[in-house]
């Protein structure tokens, strides 16, 4: 079974590269079983969006 430290890892991974299908698999059982971990994807999907949507904010303004 995945550690709580490898599933963190790879839930940072999908963040910036699609996972491989083992990958994907090995997560998900991790996630089904580990109820801290699925609170830690969600908040790692969050921080994302959050991080994405003021990234784009700032490209449009003008630099000093």
């Amino acid at each position: 079974m995945m550690m709580c430290k490898e599933a963190t890892r790879l839930m940072s991974l999908r963040q910036d590269r699609p996972l491989s299908f083992q990958e994907k698999l090995s997560l998900r059982l991790h996630l089904a079983m580990c109820s801290a971990c699925r609170e830690c994807d969600r908040q790692f999907t969050l921080l994302h969006g959050v991080g994405r949507h003021f990234g784009t904010e700032d490209d449009d303004e003008p630099s000093a």
